[in-house]
């Protein structure tokens, strides 16, 4: 039986050789771990390495959301999915006037490193891997998240896991942005270098199509949104002085990652082997390719920048 996509073309169940007639397979389809990923990004998948397990979490207090974190350890998630509520999602104190009536609603309330220690209390951060759905403020919440981390005595180079940190995607569907898009993309390009320099492990950028389809989009814009903006996170982060993205394998480049993700996925499954620099995207031992090299010193705010 065939079905269709959200576009009205068909998608048989099963292809056999010589469907569709002007398919080429080897061109086409590609091999596993190689462009153009269309049978995963790494060579073997989930078989080398189970996927981590997560369930999108968060409300009210801190100390709510603790309990439920290590719930959901307890029952066998192997990483955390942090919700924010939208106050701090938009930068904004729970005690704002602009915030009231939605503290804790849609997420978990953070308005300092006390609440992020109260939120990570027991959990052993250099075993479990945390996602974080934060943008426009996404630098301030993992510099809170380093803080407590440190208070655990876990080192910054274990930590591993991601912020979205697609902020321009805020501007297109979403709405939680804080700043005009130039200094925003700043922003997003010196956590790049803070996070090569200061937390190498750290997925640094989550880029985002669905909140497009989700705003009315195409499946075909919601794609060339998606592509528009990784090409836009590259440009930033050469223009502020990093070294050029080619030949990247590592999960957190925003070209990698906009092509490793399916656009209309809500969010990342897991993770895998991560490479850089080789054909074979075997890991590369006390190396890892974050979204950049920097030119300039680590995470310094450019002074003669393009932008």
């Amino acid at each position: 039986m065939t079905r269709e996509t959200e576009s009205g073309l068909p998608v048989e169940p099963v292809y056999r050789p010589g469907q569709p007639a002007d398919f080429d397979p080897a061109a086409q389809l590609g091999e596993p771990g190689e462009y153009p990923y269309t049978r995963g990004v790494y060579p073997a998948m989930y078989t080398a390495r189970p996927w981590t397990m997560r369930q999108y979490s968060g409300f009210s207090t801190a100390e709510d959301s603790n309990r439920r974190y290590h719930q959901l350890i307890e029952a066998g998630s192997t990483g955390l999915s942090v919700a924010f509520d939208l106050p701090t999602q938009m930068g904004y104190d729970s005690d704002a006037p602009a915030a009231r009536g939605e503290v804790g609603k849609v997420g978990v309330a953070i308005d300092s490193v006390d609440d992020m220690r109260t939120l990570l209390r027991g959990i052993p951060l250099e075993s479990v891997s945390t996602s974080m759905t934060i943008n426009a403020p996404a630098a301030v919440l993992l510099l809170l998240y380093q803080l407590a981390a440190d208070e655990q005595g876990v080192a910054s180079a274990k930590l591993d896991g991601t912020i979205q940190n697609d902020i321009l995607k805020e501007y297109i569907a979403r709405g939680t942005y804080i700043y005009p898009p130039q200094p925003s993309l700043r922003l997003v390009a010196d956590t790049f270098a803070y996070c090569h320099a200061e937390i190498p492990r750290w997925n640094t950028i989550s880029i985002s199509g669905y909140h497009m389809a989700e705003a009315g989009a195409t499946a075909v814009q919601e794609v060339a949104f998606t592509l528009a903006n990784a090409r836009e996170y590259v440009r930033a982060a050469i223009a502020s002085g990093l070294a050029s993205l080619r030949g990247c394998r590592s999960s957190s480049s925003p070209a990698r990652r906009s092509l490793r993700r399916s656009p209309s996925s809500a969010r990342r499954a897991g993770s895998g082997p991560r490479s850089c620099g080789t054909s074979s995207a075997q890991p590369i031992p006390g190396r890892r390719c974050c979204a950049s090299i920097p030119r300039r010193p680590a995470y310094s705010s450019p002074r003669n920048s393009p932008r």
